[in-house]
């Protein structure tokens, strides 16, 4: 009699995580929606030592903190590790494709995928909604705070209202496109975040929270006439738009072309606008790169569907049971 094969398990998997549009210009911190066109790529290895090591970068960015606990996507895997009480550790590879200080969730990107593939990797891998935490903490990191408007759409795909604890796929037309234009410039989120210290009045918390339920209800019932009443950011736009070269140029060339709203996508210096159809949302990138070029920058664009894809597992490959 032959004797039994030894068991397998996965010891290796390759995850990748799209682009996403931070807050949606209304829900700061709480909404924001993946997009095809950019993503990050993780490869990550089972290992036998409780640790998590970062064994190499490469891509649009090579230049990123190797110590785990500094790095978004190592410290994903250290929370992972730490929560599920793992007796093996991970060695993870970064693929970078999107750039950082963008405005298109790339730190983000790179914590989600490594856990889409480590999770792959364990015996009992966990439901998307599980990783929320983990993903939440690998972006403190880099944002220096605890917010989903980023991770969450990139972990369960599309529109998500993101709160500390839960994660609500907001339904959208199929028909309805983004355009995204990145320009060649670079905004460190902490900056971003900084250009909001001071007071606000509350009539702008009125206003900003009234204009979040009709973006909200419009996706809902699909009436794009209510998104377009409702996209407009009075509370953090206002206070970013000068970090952005040519903004209000850029802004009134997405509104030109019809869109139901355009704003700041995240920190920026990436700009978003909505549209209705694909036709639209393709002209409009075209001038919205006119205007930054304007102002001397060369820009990225990015037209697809608001309803984006979540982080995909790409391969897995199995090893040995030691």
């Amino acid at each position: 009699m032959k004797p039994p094969m030894p068991a397998q398990r996965l010891q290796s998997a390759t995850a990748a995580a799209y682009a996403s549009v931070g807050n949606v210009g209304v829900g700061f911190d709480i909404l924001g929606h993946c997009i095809a066109g950019a993503s990050d790529r993780v490869e990550v290895r089972r290992i036998d030592a409780p640790t998590v090591r970062i064994a190499g970068i490469d891509g649009c960015v090579d230049v990123l903190p190797t110590e785990a606990s500094q790095n978004t996507a190592g410290m994903a895997l250290l929370a992972l590790r730490k929560a599920l009480g793992l007796q093996h550790g991970f060695e993870i590879f970064l693929h970078k494709g999107i750039s950082l200080g963008s405005g298109m969730g790339g730190s983000a990107a790179s914590c989600v995928a490594a856990l889409v593939a480590a999770n792959a990797l364990l015996e009992r891998p966990l439901s998307r909604e599980s990783l929320y935490g983990f993903a939440m903490e690998g972006e403190a990191v880099a944002s220096g705070g605890r917010h989903g408007d980023n991770v969450g759409p990139m972990l369960v795909g599309g529109l998500v209202l993101a709160t500390r604890d839960r994660l609500v796929k907001v339904p959208v037309p199929a028909s309805w496109h983004c355009a995204l234009v990145h320009p060649h410039a670079v905004l460190e989120t902490r900056k971003a975040r900084a250009a909001l210290a001071g007071d606000y009045a509350l009539s702008e918390f009125v206003a900003q929270s009234a204009n979040l339920s009709l973006v909200l209800a419009g996706c809902w019932r699909g009436e794009a006439e209510l998104v377009r009443e409702g996209l407009k950011d009075v509370l953090v736009e206002p206070r970013r738009a000068p970090l952005v070269p040519n903004f209000a140029r850029v802004k009134q060339a997405a509104l030109d072309h019809h869109a139901m709203g355009a704003s700041i996508s995240g920190g920026g210096p990436s700009v978003f606008a909505w549209f209705e159809h694909r036709a639209e949302a393709q002209a409009a990138a075209d001038a919205m790169c006119s205007a930054f070029a304007e102002a001397g920058l060369d820009s990225d664009r990015f037209v697809a569907p608001v309803d984006g894809p979540a982080a995909s597992l790409l391969t897995a490959a199995e090893g040995e049971q030691a």
